[in-house]
């Protein structure tokens, strides 16, 4: 080859470097073996051949000569430690394997969760409903925990219900931050992105026998089949998207509960329930069944001077006590409207213990010193201490009483709203409230409060109780700062000392050199 053209034989290296780093950038931003990065390669090689073509007598000496010997074992050692990457690569991709390093392990499934994803029969996915104004990191965080330990058996997508609205509607969806569990032809639907819930949706997924419950009618109570703001249609979409059946049901007429029944909903009666209706009802309950009342302050109804049946079997067979009066919540910007200032310990309130709830016109619902036999009780929903039960009602119907607080004849706050009670030796439990609207569909979507009922719906019936999780208690964690001496050696020695040692070799060593040479 002539020696002008010698002189351009680097111009192929330059192509061959170029080109293996263009394919090798494609690749890894790519994922994919595509044109651009078959081209890349092709000039890899054209690149080379160019080089063996213009310069063949040092290609002759690199294969031939020392260099090549040297070459050849760093070439051999290289493709070695880069089969060992490949190989490494491979077996962990194909067996992932996460450890939970935390002390507390919160970033492990409880074991009942891992027995549910193990008993899945078909493929489940998860449709999460999540608008732009909902922060889904944690939802997507708990997600994916359940898809890698499901071997496959679960799936997960969000979708925006604002972006798609048919979406939305046919899955029935009330509220931002929905999932709905999908498997087959069923679908669950689960209100918080927690692990309880989405484990106990799986697990009602599984078990797609509808509940039946029944609201209560005759007595001027809300009903769900009449749409419009005092309406519960709200309360029974949601139920339903849950697998419950619900019916309405008129004891006066009928005289009867049906057998399907697992729970009765008493929705703000305007009339007194009549003595066979609560000899009905406690009948039920002795079967196992479930009870949610809700009933309003005394001046809100028609029961005028009459006494309320209903209140006094709550009271004597359970425990639970209805006050005569309206609670006031200065805390409030409507001080007939109270606020959740805390909640009790129980399965109703766990999974809403960060979101407050409301309570338009409420009066106070108590567990009673003296509960039932065998019945344990729990104070649900508690106002602020700066409330108070208000006793007083006729100086309020007439408009004559200044709103304060009288000691000794009201009662301070914090003031018990509701209240759950279960029976252990009949299994029958009953929740109640001391307010009916705060559920009707002009509130169900604020705060917390349609989800209250949901979940008291859902505990009455036995439907949380599918699964228990194991609890995880964080371990809390304070870092103390270091004294101000220990802090000095610190920067003594990070900013001082080691760079200066790394100095003074330095300079040593280019003295060394010069004295040799």
């Amino acid at each position: 080859m002539k020696a002008e053209w010698r002189r351009f034989a680097p111009l192929g290296l330059y192509l061959s470097g170029a080109a293996i780093l263009v394919a090798a950038g494609l690749y890894v931003v790519q994922r994919q073996f595509n044109l651009a990065i078959q081209i890349s390669l092709g000039l890899f090689v054209i690149g080379l051949a160019l080089f063996a073509l213009l310069d063949p007598e040092r290609v002759r000496r690199f294969l031939v000569g020392r260099q090549a010997r040297y070459g050849s074992n760093a070439l051999v050692l290289t493709l070695a430690f880069v089969g060992i990457l490949v190989v490494v690569n491979y077996l962990v991709y194909h067996n992932t394997k996460r450890w939970d390093l935390t002390e507390d392990k919160q970033y492990t499934l409880a074991p009942e969760s891992l027995n549910t994803l193990q008993s899945l029969p078909e493929k489940v996915t998860a449709r999460a409903f999540y608008s732009q104004r909902s922060s889904k990191e944690s939802a997507e965080r708990l997600l994916e925990q359940f898809k890698l330990n499901s071997n496959g058996r679960f799936d997960y997508e969000f979708i925006d219900p604002e972006k798609n609205p048919v979406a939305a509607e046919q899955a029935k969806i009330t509220q931002d931050g929905t999932i709905v569990l999908v498997m087959g032809d069923r679908q669950q639907s689960v209100r918080y992105a927690s692990e309880q819930e989405l484990a106990g949706g799986l697990v009602r997924l599984m078990n797609p026998e509808s509940q039946s419950i029944y609201f209560l009618t005759g007595h001027g109570e809300y009903i769900p089949d009449v749409g419009g703001d005092q309406s519960m249609s709200l309360v029974k979409r949601t139920l339903e998207s849950k697998n419950y059946k619900v019916e309405t049901l008129n004891l006066l007429a009928t005289h009867q509960i049906p057998e399907d029944a697992k729970a009765i909903v008493i929705v703000g009666p305007r009339n007194v329930l009549s003595e066979e209706e609560i000899s009905q009802l406690k009948d039920f309950l002795s079967k196992g069944r479930g009870l949610v009342v809700m009933e309003e302050p005394r001046p809100l109804t028609n029961y005028g001077e009459t006494a309320d049946p209903l209140a006094d079997y709550l009271l004597q067979d359970w425990g639970i006590e209805y006050g005569e009066n309206i609670v006031v919540d200065l805390t409030s910007g409507q001080p007939f409207a109270p606020f959740a200032a805390q909640y009790g310990q129980h399965p109703v309130t766990q999974p809403i213990q960060r979101t407050t709830t409301q309570f338009p016109t409420a009066r106070s619902a108590t567990a009673a010193a003296n509960a039932g036999a065998g019945v344990s009780l729990v104070n649900l929903v508690l106002t602020a201490p700066q409330s108070w039960a208000e006793t007083n009602l006729k100086g309020l119907e007439d408009n004559q009483q200044q709103i304060q607080f009288d000691d000794g004849q009201d009662t301070s706050g914090p003031i018990s709203l509701a209240v759950a009670g279960e029976n252990f030796e009949t299994k029958s439990r009953v929740v109640a409230f001391g307010d009916a609207d705060f559920a009707v569909d002009v509130n169900f979507p604020a705060y917390a409060n349609g989800d209250l009922l949901v979940n008291a719906i859902d505990w009455a019936v036995g439907q949380e109780q599918l699964i228990s999780l194991t609890p995880k208690n964080a371990t809390p964690r304070m870092m103390l700062p270091p004294q101000t001496t220990t802090l000095n050696l610190i920067f003594l020695g990070t900013v001082i000392v080691l760079p200066g040692l790394a100095l003074v070799g330095g300079v040593w060593t280019f003295i060394q050199r010069r004295r040799r040479g």
